[in-house]
């Protein structure tokens, strides 16, 4: 992805995230970078200068459509990056409605409405879309069941988006990481009572490294499915 190219960035606050727009921002990459409220976005806006932000709440995508309709969208956009996602753990007898739609809204629901939204700007461009994915979108363990479910239809997304945006030049990618130390891994721990230990885990930047090599590969390759695990 040579030159100045533009990237729409989810969950860019925290984690992976936020590694992935700190590595584009620091090569002078123009940056989009969603975020939930005004507030969100003003913090945005301070960490990443000169990066413009988009107001949105992934929770509820059935109002995305009304909020982008209120404010400028980027001409061109060589990349979308989906890389906000929530996690609630629980067995399945007990996980309740509001629990899995909100992790259905936010890591799936909310992906495919975005890329919707930016399917013409991707197409001019020939752009790229990618998908941070997880390791619980190929395996499903007790009491992921709702997060998996999210991810594994994150999956199908992708490889349907694949298939279907091939002849106009979009590449499409799913990054499988394992464990990452992030808020979300503290959160994960907490609810599973475990300790937290952040050096047993992936490193954020590791993940960041595996995405902007996905990004910068010369056209005539595309990665369709990459999986990162703890490497100690």
């Amino acid at each position: 992805m040579a030159g100045m190219a533009t990237h729409v960035i989810t969950g860019a606050g925290s984690g992976i995230g936020a590694a992935v727009a700190r590595r584009l921002h620091a090569r002078g990459d123009e940056l989009v970078l969603h975020a939930r409220d005004a507030g969100r976005a003003r913090e945005l806006a301070a960490e990443f200068p000169g990066s413009r932000t988009l107001v949105g709440d992934l929770a509820d995508p059935d109002r995305l459509s009304w909020a982008f309709s209120h404010q400028s969208l980027p001409d061109r956009v060589d990349s979308l990056l989906h890389i906000a996602g929530v996690v609630d753990l629980g067995p399945v007898g007990e996980l309740t409605p509001k629990t899995w739609r909100h992790q259905l809204n936010v890591n799936l629901i909310a992906p495919a409405e975005l890329t919707r939204h930016f399917l013409p700007q991707l197409r001019a461009a020939r752009g790229h879309v990618l998908f941070v994915n997880s390791g619980a979108g190929l395996n499903a363990h007790a009491d992921w069941s709702a997060y998996a479910a999210s991810k594994h239809g994150l999956k199908a997304l992708a490889d349907s988006l694949r298939h279907e945006e091939h002849g106009n030049g979009v590449r499409v990618t799913s990054v499988y990481p394992g464990r990452t130390a992030s808020p979300m891994q503290a959160k994960v721990h907490q609810q599973e009572g475990k300790d937290y230990d952040a050096t047993r885990w992936i490193d954020p930047e590791s993940v960041a490294t595996t995405v902007v090599m996905a990004l910068d590969l010369p056209r005539d390759a595309e990665v369709n499915d990459l999986t990162v695990r703890p490497g100690s």
